[in-house]
């Protein structure tokens, strides 16, 4: 499960507490003790010399209870991190490009229900008009261009401009879904909101939230990056942890598309953005309602996304939320509406939990405004999860899920889920995943707020001879990714070499259909002659992509 899909929740019921703040009022400290200790203790781990780490806020009511830091902000310079340290904001950006969206909406410059061809006519026809709120809510169907660029063989920062992610995304001739059945969440979606601002208002996305957020709200040290030649007054760098425990610097200032990404701040600047949630101060006044206003399917249903914005409960009380993860950043922005709190987590090591802090730090402080958590079951609470582990299929969608059993709990995307019942397990971000057995199959089934996203039935081991398996080497051309896939047998298994990346083994679930860890699913077409023409692959957030067989 990749980052992009674990960002992809949360819901809570719009209520807007408002109080009056004076223009530019500043966030003054207020001394904790006790919490702050504890606070202490959560991040003890990176409060350490040689260590990166994260800058931490906590909000209630217009002031700062908590502003504190751990760990460096540059291990080569010794510098510590500070709440005036600026960090690469990830996903939690998209809030922002929503905000743009929604304020040159009321300015006249668009409508959330235009059609996205108005403005960028590139977009291939797909036989459904696809609106502005849709991409907004991330019902669009259009195929995340992160993941493209990695199915086609390339890294993030291979991207050498916006042209090129707008031409990457025009030859997809195809959707995940039809526009407004379902959430799927897709950088495209926002990515492609800024090139909408940039036409509609004539002004860049970074000039156009500097203009109408960031200026007004006093945000000074808060950008888009949209130029990789600028320098960033106080940006801090990102690492990974390598094999060896030693710190890798992982973070890049090449990258410079915005829009699902590219906003850089610091603790102190999003301090005033969060309090613009109840004091409303930018635009006309539709702002607040509109990012926090869940998405409607075409069926009626409702969402737990909003604008930028996943709205969810934890404990029992509702949230308002987001995080991001690109390099070594992990970022978090967790609001709790009613309370009027909020939790500010930028960490600059890719390895920290931001999601986990940003609740463990709520949790010091909202404890007793907080229902008891749900504790895990210890092995033998419940019967032993082992008929449970497997490779599921959901036919739909072809996507993959697989569960293994490590000292009786049951583990996916290399983590333990946490058990809440005999056949009932939270996925890695809260969303319930229950197994049932029917006429002797075993299913599994995650459900989100609306949808059910994955419902899928366990595929039994096939087993092909090399004979079978050698019906399917040779070359596959994708003219939407502009990738060439070689198939090939090596020591008795099917693998697959995609440009520089290792080399995947095929996994076969079917005669014709096989799996990859990294990849997604891979269907192989037979012609009439019962020869293989060609194969689809399917990603999590982009599916159905074509490959010819090349002769």
């Amino acid at each position: 499960m990749r980052t992009n899909v674990l960002e992809r929740k949360r819901l809570y019921m719009p209520t807007v507490c408002m109080f009056v703040l004076g223009i530019a009022m500043p966030l003054f400290a207020i001394a904790t003790d006790v919490p702050g200790q504890k606070v202490d203790q959560l991040f003890a781990a990176f409060d350490k010399p040689n260590s990166p780490g994260c800058s931490v806020g906590v909000i209630q009511n217009g002031k700062f209870l908590l502003r504190k830091s751990y760990g460096e902000a540059s291990l080569e310079l010794g510098v510590p991190l500070t709440g005036q340290s600026v960090f690469y904001l990830a996903s939690v950006s998209k809030q922002f490009t929503a905000a743009s969206v929604v304020l040159a909406a009321e300015q006249g410059y668009l409508s959330l229900d235009d059609d996205v061809r108005k403005y960028i006519p590139e977009i291939p026809n797909y036989g459904h008009p696809i609106t502005l709120r849709q991409m907004l809510h991330h019902t669009s169907g259009l195929r995340d261009f992160l993941t493209l660029v990695y199915l086609s063989g390339r890294e993030i920062p291979d991207l050498s401009s916006p042209d090129d992610v707008l031409q990457l995304i025009a030859r997809q001739q195809g959707l995940n879904n039809v526009p407004g059945d379902e959430f799927v969440y897709s950088n495209s979606n926002y990515f492609l909101l800024g090139v909408v601002i940039q036409r509609a208002t004539g002004k860049s996305l970074a000039n156009f939230a500097t203009q109408n957020i960031f200026h007004p709200l006093g945000m000074e040290h808060t950008r888009y990056y949209d130029d990789n030649t600028a320098v960033v007054p106080g940006r801090v760098a990102a690492y990974r942890q390598g094999s060896d425990g030693q710190f890798l610097v992982d973070w890049s200032t090449a990258y410079d598309i915005v829009g699902g990404g590219g906003v850089m701040s610091n603790v102190d600047d999003l301090g005033l953005w969060i309090n613009n949630f109840y004091s409303n101060k930018l635009g006309k006044g539709t702002l607040v309602k509109e990012l926090e206003t869940r998405g409607v399917l075409n069926n009626g249903n409702h969402i737990n996304y909003g604008m930028g914005l996943y709205l969810d409960n934890y404990r029992g009380l509702q949230t308002v939320e987001h995080s991001g993860g690109t390099f070594g950043y992990r970022t978090e922005l967790l609001r709790f509406p009613q309370q009027q709190f909020s939790v500010i987590a930028l960490c600059n090591v890719a390895g920290a939990n931001v999601e986990n802090l940003g609740r463990q730090v709520a949790a010091v402080f909202l404890g007793d405004k907080l229902q008891p958590e749900a504790s895990d079951a210890v092995p033998g609470t419940f019967p032993d999860p082992t008929p449970f582990a497997g490779t599921y299929l959901d036919p739909r969608t072809r996507m993959i899920y697989t569960f293994t059993v490590a000292k009786g709990r049951l583990m996916a995307w290399g983590s333990v889920l946490r058990r809440f019942g005999a056949n009932k397990f939270y996925d890695l971000v809260g969303d319930p995943i229950t197994f049932e057995e029917s006429n002797g199959v075993m299913k599994a089934r995650l459900d989100l707020e609306g949808e059910t996203y994955f419902d899928g039935a366990k595929v039994h081991e096939t087993t092909l001879s090399q004979a079978d398996l050698a019906v399917f080497t040779g070359q596959y051309r994708s003219d939407e990714l502009d990738a060439t896939y070689v198939l090939s047998l090596e020591s008795g298994s099917l693998v697959l070499k995609n440009r520089h990346h290792p080399a995947e083994e095929l996994h076969p679930y079917a005669p014709s259909g096989f799996y990859a860890d990294n990849l997604g699913t891979v269907v192989f077409q037979l012609s009439s002659d019962h020869r293989v023409s060609g194969l689809t692959l399917f990603s999590q957030d982009a599916r159905g992509i074509v490959f010819k067989k090349v002769n």
